[in-house]
Protein backbone atom coordinates (compact mmCIF):
# COMPACT_ATOMS: atom_id res chain seq x y z
CA UNK A 1 0.00 0.00 0.00
CA UNK A 2 1.51 3.39 -1.01
CA UNK A 3 2.24 5.67 1.94
CA UNK A 4 0.03 8.50 0.61
CA UNK A 5 -2.93 6.08 0.57
CA UNK A 6 -2.47 4.94 4.18
CA UNK A 7 -4.71 6.31 6.92
CA UNK A 8 -3.47 4.12 9.80
CA UNK A 9 -0.16 2.30 10.08
CA UNK A 10 1.26 0.45 13.09
CA UNK A 11 4.38 -1.67 13.50
CA UNK A 12 4.94 -3.97 16.48
CA UNK A 13 2.51 -1.93 18.58
CA UNK A 14 2.33 -3.21 22.15
CA UNK A 15 0.47 -2.33 25.33
CA UNK A 16 1.30 -3.87 28.69
CA UNK A 17 -0.41 -3.33 32.01
CA UNK A 18 2.12 -4.57 34.55
CA UNK A 19 2.84 -8.20 33.69
CA UNK A 20 -0.24 -8.47 31.45
CA UNK A 21 0.20 -7.91 27.71
CA UNK A 22 -3.12 -6.62 26.34
CA UNK A 23 -1.82 -6.04 22.79
CA UNK A 24 1.19 -8.02 21.63
CA UNK A 25 3.32 -6.32 18.95
CA UNK A 26 0.63 -6.00 16.26
CA UNK A 27 1.41 -4.65 12.78
CA UNK A 28 -1.06 -3.59 10.08
CA UNK A 29 -2.08 -0.81 7.70
CA UNK A 30 -5.49 0.66 6.86
CA UNK A 31 -6.05 2.44 3.55
CA UNK A 32 -7.81 5.75 3.09
CA UNK A 33 -11.54 5.28 2.48
CA UNK A 34 -11.39 1.68 3.67
CA UNK A 35 -13.80 -0.03 6.06
CA UNK A 36 -11.45 -2.02 8.26
CA UNK A 37 -12.97 -4.49 10.69
CA UNK A 38 -11.13 -5.47 13.85
CA UNK A 39 -12.62 -8.70 15.11
CA UNK A 40 -12.22 -10.66 18.28
CA UNK A 41 -13.99 -11.95 21.39
CA UNK A 42 -14.36 -9.81 24.49
CA UNK A 43 -11.00 -9.20 26.12
CA UNK A 44 -9.02 -9.94 22.95
CA UNK A 45 -7.38 -6.50 22.80
CA UNK A 46 -9.71 -4.68 20.39
CA UNK A 47 -10.59 -1.74 22.63
CA UNK A 48 -7.03 -1.33 23.91
CA UNK A 49 -5.77 -1.12 20.32
CA UNK A 50 -8.39 1.41 19.32
CA UNK A 51 -7.67 3.56 22.39
CA UNK A 52 -3.98 3.66 21.49
CA UNK A 53 -4.83 4.67 17.93
CA UNK A 54 -7.17 7.40 19.17
CA UNK A 55 -4.47 8.93 21.39
CA UNK A 56 -6.30 8.03 24.60
CA UNK A 57 -3.57 5.79 26.02
CA UNK A 58 0.12 5.59 25.16
CA UNK A 59 1.57 2.39 23.70
CA UNK A 60 4.23 0.61 25.72
CA UNK A 61 6.35 0.08 22.62
CA UNK A 62 6.20 -0.01 18.85
CA UNK A 63 5.47 2.70 16.31
CA UNK A 64 2.43 3.96 14.44
CA UNK A 65 0.70 6.84 12.72
CA UNK A 66 -2.94 7.88 12.42
CA UNK A 67 -3.67 10.45 9.74
CA UNK A 68 0.07 11.07 9.56
CA UNK A 69 0.40 11.82 13.29
CA UNK A 70 2.64 9.77 15.57
CA UNK A 71 0.79 7.65 18.16
CA UNK A 72 3.59 8.15 20.68
CA UNK A 73 4.29 11.88 20.36
CA UNK A 74 1.28 13.54 18.69
CA UNK A 75 -1.71 12.21 20.59
CA UNK A 76 -3.44 15.60 20.85
CA UNK A 77 -3.17 16.11 17.08
CA UNK A 78 -4.70 12.69 16.53
CA UNK A 79 -7.66 13.52 18.79
CA UNK A 80 -8.37 16.70 16.82
CA UNK A 81 -8.41 14.98 13.44
CA UNK A 82 -10.37 11.78 14.09
CA UNK A 83 -13.87 10.82 15.11
CA UNK A 84 -14.30 8.33 17.95
CA UNK A 85 -17.35 6.50 19.19
CA UNK A 86 -16.72 4.41 22.30
CA UNK A 87 -18.50 1.26 23.46
CA UNK A 88 -20.11 3.12 26.32
CA UNK A 89 -22.67 5.77 25.40
CA UNK A 90 -20.86 9.00 26.26
CA UNK A 91 -23.35 11.79 25.51
CA UNK A 92 -25.37 13.78 28.03
CA UNK A 93 -28.71 12.26 29.01
CA UNK A 94 -30.09 15.53 30.42
CA UNK A 95 -29.57 17.43 27.13
CA UNK A 96 -31.73 17.23 24.03
CA UNK A 97 -30.40 15.73 20.81
CA UNK A 98 -29.88 19.23 19.40
CA UNK A 99 -28.13 20.43 22.56
CA UNK A 100 -25.75 17.46 22.52
CA UNK A 101 -24.77 18.22 18.93
CA UNK A 102 -24.23 21.90 19.78
CA UNK A 103 -22.16 20.96 22.84
CA UNK A 104 -19.85 18.82 20.72
CA UNK A 105 -19.65 21.64 18.18
CA UNK A 106 -18.16 23.73 20.98
CA UNK A 107 -15.76 20.95 21.96
CA UNK A 108 -14.52 20.78 18.37
CA UNK A 109 -14.38 24.63 18.16
CA UNK A 110 -16.63 24.79 15.11
CA UNK A 111 -17.75 28.31 14.18
CA UNK A 112 -21.43 29.18 14.66
CA UNK A 113 -22.18 29.42 10.93
CA UNK A 114 -20.42 26.16 10.13
CA UNK A 115 -22.05 24.44 13.10
CA UNK A 116 -25.53 25.21 11.78
CA UNK A 117 -24.60 23.66 8.45
CA UNK A 118 -22.87 20.66 10.01
CA UNK A 119 -25.68 20.14 12.54
CA UNK A 120 -28.25 19.79 9.77
CA UNK A 121 -25.95 17.46 7.86
CA UNK A 122 -25.31 15.03 10.74
CA UNK A 123 -29.01 15.04 11.66
CA UNK A 124 -29.70 13.94 8.09
CA UNK A 125 -26.89 11.37 8.00
CA UNK A 126 -27.85 9.88 11.37
CA UNK A 127 -31.58 10.00 10.52
CA UNK A 128 -32.54 11.70 13.80
CA UNK A 129 -34.62 14.60 12.45
CA UNK A 130 -37.69 13.51 14.42
CA UNK A 131 -35.80 13.52 17.73
CA UNK A 132 -33.94 16.86 17.81
CA UNK A 133 -36.00 18.21 20.74
CA UNK A 134 -36.13 14.94 22.67
CA UNK A 135 -34.14 14.49 25.85
CA UNK A 136 -31.38 12.02 25.12
CA UNK A 137 -32.32 9.77 28.04
CA UNK A 138 -35.74 9.12 26.44
CA UNK A 139 -34.26 7.75 23.20
CA UNK A 140 -34.08 4.11 22.21
CA UNK A 141 -30.68 2.42 22.06
CA UNK A 142 -30.59 2.59 18.28
CA UNK A 143 -31.33 6.34 18.13
CA UNK A 144 -28.72 6.99 20.84
CA UNK A 145 -26.16 5.11 18.75
CA UNK A 146 -26.97 7.18 15.68
CA UNK A 147 -26.73 10.38 17.72
CA UNK A 148 -23.34 9.32 19.09
CA UNK A 149 -22.15 8.67 15.53
CA UNK A 150 -23.48 12.06 14.42
CA UNK A 151 -21.53 13.81 17.18
CA UNK A 152 -18.38 11.83 16.31
CA UNK A 153 -18.44 13.03 12.66
CA UNK A 154 -19.56 16.60 13.39
CA UNK A 155 -16.10 18.08 12.66
CA UNK A 156 -15.76 16.20 9.33
CA UNK A 157 -12.99 13.77 10.34
CA UNK A 158 -11.39 11.76 7.54
CA UNK A 159 -10.79 8.83 9.92
CA UNK A 160 -13.41 7.52 12.34
CA UNK A 161 -13.01 4.84 15.00
CA UNK A 162 -16.10 2.92 16.07
CA UNK A 163 -15.70 0.62 19.08
CA UNK A 164 -18.48 -2.01 19.11
CA UNK A 165 -20.92 0.56 17.65
CA UNK A 166 -23.89 -1.81 17.34
CA UNK A 167 -23.52 -3.68 20.61
CA UNK A 168 -26.89 -4.17 22.29
CA UNK A 169 -29.11 -2.96 19.44
CA UNK A 170 -31.56 -4.98 17.34
CA UNK A 171 -30.65 -6.46 13.91
CA UNK A 172 -32.66 -3.88 11.92
CA UNK A 173 -30.91 -1.01 13.72
CA UNK A 174 -27.57 -2.72 13.11
CA UNK A 175 -28.29 -2.94 9.37
CA UNK A 176 -29.30 0.73 9.22
CA UNK A 177 -26.16 1.71 11.09
CA UNK A 178 -24.02 -0.15 8.56
CA UNK A 179 -25.77 1.64 5.72
CA UNK A 180 -24.52 4.90 7.25
CA UNK A 181 -20.98 3.51 7.62
CA UNK A 182 -20.87 2.37 3.97
CA UNK A 183 -22.15 5.75 2.79
CA UNK A 184 -19.36 7.51 4.72
CA UNK A 185 -16.73 5.21 3.21
CA UNK A 186 -18.00 6.02 -0.30
CA UNK A 187 -17.22 9.68 0.48
CA UNK A 188 -13.63 8.76 1.31
CA UNK A 189 -13.88 8.48 5.10
CA UNK A 190 -11.72 5.73 6.63
CA UNK A 191 -13.75 3.63 9.07
CA UNK A 192 -11.97 1.49 11.68
CA UNK A 193 -14.60 -0.59 13.43
CA UNK A 194 -14.33 -3.21 16.17
CA UNK A 195 -16.98 -5.87 16.47
CA UNK A 196 -17.58 -9.42 17.64
CA UNK A 197 -20.55 -9.85 15.26
CA UNK A 198 -19.22 -12.00 12.43
CA UNK A 199 -22.15 -11.24 10.11
CA UNK A 200 -21.31 -7.52 10.33
CA UNK A 201 -17.73 -8.25 9.31
CA UNK A 202 -18.95 -9.17 5.81
CA UNK A 203 -19.50 -5.41 5.27
CA UNK A 204 -15.79 -4.65 5.71
CA UNK A 205 -13.24 -4.31 2.92
CA UNK A 206 -10.61 -6.04 5.04
CA UNK A 207 -10.47 -7.68 8.43
CA UNK A 208 -7.97 -8.23 11.19
CA UNK A 209 -8.65 -10.97 13.75
CA UNK A 210 -7.15 -10.45 17.20
CA UNK A 211 -7.06 -13.02 19.98
CA UNK A 212 -5.32 -12.83 23.35
CA UNK A 213 -3.62 -9.65 22.16
CA UNK A 214 -2.21 -11.29 19.02
CA UNK A 215 -3.18 -10.52 15.43
CA UNK A 216 -3.84 -14.05 14.18
CA UNK A 217 -5.17 -13.35 10.65
CA UNK A 218 -5.77 -10.52 8.20
CA UNK A 219 -7.41 -10.29 4.78
CA UNK A 220 -10.65 -9.65 2.92
CA UNK A 221 -13.73 -11.58 4.08
CA UNK A 222 -13.31 -13.90 1.09
CA UNK A 223 -9.61 -14.44 1.79
CA UNK A 224 -10.45 -15.34 5.37
CA UNK A 225 -12.71 -18.15 4.15
CA UNK A 226 -10.22 -19.52 1.64
CA UNK A 227 -6.67 -18.64 2.68
CA UNK A 228 -7.16 -19.27 6.38
CA UNK A 229 -9.61 -22.16 6.20
CA UNK A 230 -7.93 -25.20 4.66
CA UNK A 231 -10.27 -27.77 6.20
CA UNK A 232 -13.84 -28.58 5.21
CA UNK A 233 -16.99 -27.56 7.08
CA UNK A 234 -19.96 -29.91 7.49
CA UNK A 235 -23.40 -28.61 8.40
CA UNK A 236 -25.40 -31.14 10.45
CA UNK A 237 -29.11 -30.73 11.01
CA UNK A 238 -30.44 -33.07 13.70
CA UNK A 239 -33.12 -32.77 16.41
CA UNK A 240 -31.69 -31.75 19.80
CA UNK A 241 -28.19 -30.93 18.48
CA UNK A 242 -26.74 -30.32 21.97
CA UNK A 243 -27.21 -34.01 22.79
CA UNK A 244 -25.19 -35.06 19.73
CA UNK A 245 -22.24 -32.68 19.71
CA UNK A 246 -19.97 -34.67 22.05
CA UNK A 247 -20.64 -37.95 20.26
CA UNK A 248 -19.95 -36.38 16.86
CA UNK A 249 -16.84 -34.66 18.19
CA UNK A 250 -15.51 -38.05 19.40
CA UNK A 251 -15.43 -39.44 15.85
CA UNK A 252 -11.83 -39.76 14.60
CA UNK A 253 -12.81 -38.17 11.25
CA UNK A 254 -13.93 -34.97 13.01
CA UNK A 255 -11.48 -32.30 14.23
CA UNK A 256 -13.74 -29.68 15.82
CA UNK A 257 -17.46 -29.17 16.48
CA UNK A 258 -19.56 -26.18 17.47
CA UNK A 259 -23.24 -25.29 17.79
CA UNK A 260 -24.39 -22.78 15.17
CA UNK A 261 -27.94 -21.76 15.99
CA UNK A 262 -30.01 -24.96 15.77
CA UNK A 263 -27.37 -26.85 13.79
CA UNK A 264 -23.92 -28.33 14.31
CA UNK A 265 -20.87 -27.30 12.30
CA UNK A 266 -17.86 -29.61 12.19
CA UNK A 267 -14.36 -29.22 10.81
CA UNK A 268 -12.77 -32.13 8.98
CA UNK A 269 -9.98 -32.91 6.50
CA UNK A 270 -11.75 -35.50 4.31
CA UNK A 271 -15.40 -34.54 3.92
CA UNK A 272 -16.47 -37.83 2.30
CA UNK A 273 -15.24 -40.05 5.11
CA UNK A 274 -16.48 -37.55 7.70
CA UNK A 275 -19.98 -37.41 6.19
CA UNK A 276 -20.06 -41.20 6.10
CA UNK A 277 -18.95 -41.44 9.76
CA UNK A 278 -21.50 -38.89 10.99
CA UNK A 279 -24.36 -40.46 9.02
CA UNK A 280 -23.47 -43.94 10.32
CA UNK A 281 -23.42 -42.64 13.90
CA UNK A 282 -26.79 -40.91 13.57
CA UNK A 283 -28.33 -43.95 11.90
CA UNK A 284 -26.98 -46.41 14.48
CA UNK A 285 -28.22 -44.27 17.37
CA UNK A 286 -31.72 -43.95 15.88
CA UNK A 287 -31.70 -40.29 14.91
CA UNK A 288 -34.51 -39.19 12.59
CA UNK A 289 -34.88 -36.30 10.18
CA UNK A 290 -31.17 -35.52 10.00
CA UNK A 291 -29.03 -34.19 7.15
CA UNK A 292 -25.26 -33.84 6.71
CA UNK A 293 -23.72 -31.69 3.98
CA UNK A 294 -20.54 -29.81 3.14
CA UNK A 295 -20.91 -26.00 3.14
CA UNK A 296 -18.77 -22.96 2.44
CA UNK A 297 -17.29 -21.74 5.74
CA UNK A 298 -18.70 -18.62 7.35
CA UNK A 299 -16.47 -16.03 9.01
CA UNK A 300 -17.64 -17.45 12.32
CA UNK A 301 -16.42 -20.91 11.26
CA UNK A 302 -13.07 -19.39 10.33
CA UNK A 303 -12.77 -17.50 13.59
CA UNK A 304 -13.67 -20.50 15.74
CA UNK A 305 -11.16 -22.64 13.82
CA UNK A 306 -8.39 -20.02 14.11
CA UNK A 307 -8.95 -19.64 17.84
CA UNK A 308 -8.94 -23.38 18.47
CA UNK A 309 -5.83 -23.82 16.32
CA UNK A 310 -4.10 -20.97 18.19
CA UNK A 311 -4.96 -22.45 21.58
CA UNK A 312 -3.84 -25.94 20.52
CA UNK A 313 -0.58 -24.64 19.06
CA UNK A 314 0.29 -22.61 22.15
CA UNK A 315 -0.75 -25.43 24.48
CA UNK A 316 1.61 -27.74 22.61
CA UNK A 317 4.37 -25.11 22.80
CA UNK A 318 3.92 -24.77 26.57
CA UNK A 319 4.24 -28.55 26.93
CA UNK A 320 7.52 -28.51 24.98
CA UNK A 321 8.93 -25.74 27.14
Amino acid sequence: MKSDNIAVSVDKLEKRFGDFTAVNRVSFEVGKGEIFGFLGPNGAGKSTTIRMLCGLIAPTSGTGTVGGFDVMREQENIKEHIGYMSQKFSLYDDLTVKENIEFYGGVYKISKDELNERKNKVIEIADIKNFTRSLTRTLSGGVKQRLALGCAILHKPRIIFLDEPTSGVDPITRNNFWDIIKAMAKEGVTVFVTTHYMDEAENCNRLGMIYKGNLIAMGTPEEMKTKFMKQNILDISVPDPESWIDRINALPEIEETAIFGVRIHTVCEDERSAIRAVENLLKQKGARGYSVRKIKPSLEDVFVSLIESYDKEHKDESKKS
